[in-house]
């Protein structure tokens, strides 16, 4: 009975471990995003993506209906770099799920978004990619939105 617990123990780590190289860079562009994101770095946000990139958001009214709202990239990162310098946000990413498929890769992260140290909502980032050269662009970014449910 040992020998099985540690047999399955040890073909779980391995599993943990078992991120392809493409899975792990594709990962590690959406951590650069957040870290440009928080650093209020529009240069370098503007650097990880490719073409008209689109974002959007879902999230419910106060009737409970499904609101989509859409925005364009720049206005984006006009957005973020209005925030005061005095004003402090942090978008906790909770998790990440990542497939590749060749050139694409969808990189899924539920996440917390923290404003002025009390947190604002919650919800989940679904980012798609595709690969140019080395590297991994964002060319789609769609998110939820919500106040109840968070952890």
């Amino acid at each position: 009975m040992k020998q099985l617990l540690l047999i399955f123990s040890f073909l779980f780590v391995l599993s943990l471990q078992a991120q392809n190289p493409e899975e792990k860079a594709a990962k590690q562009a959406v951590v650069k995003f957040f870290e440009a994101f928080h650093k209020q770095d529009t240069i370098a946000l503007r650097a990880m993506t490719k073409g008209d990139v689109r974002l959007q958001s879902i999230s419910v009214d106060k009737e409970g209906k499904s609101i989509l709202n859409e925005s364009k990239y720049g206005q984006f990162l006009k957005n973020i770099a209005s925030i005061p310098k005095d004003r402090t946000f942090e978008e906790k990413l909770l998790d990440f799920n990542v497939q590749v498929d060749g050139n694409m890769a969808n990189v899924w992260t539920p996440y917390e978004f923290w404003y002025q140290g009390k947190m604002s909502h919650c919800g989940v980032n679904s980012f798609q990619l595709m690969k140019e050269g080395d590297s991994w662009k964002i060319i789609y970014l769609v998110d939820t939105r919500r106040r109840e449910g968070c952890k």
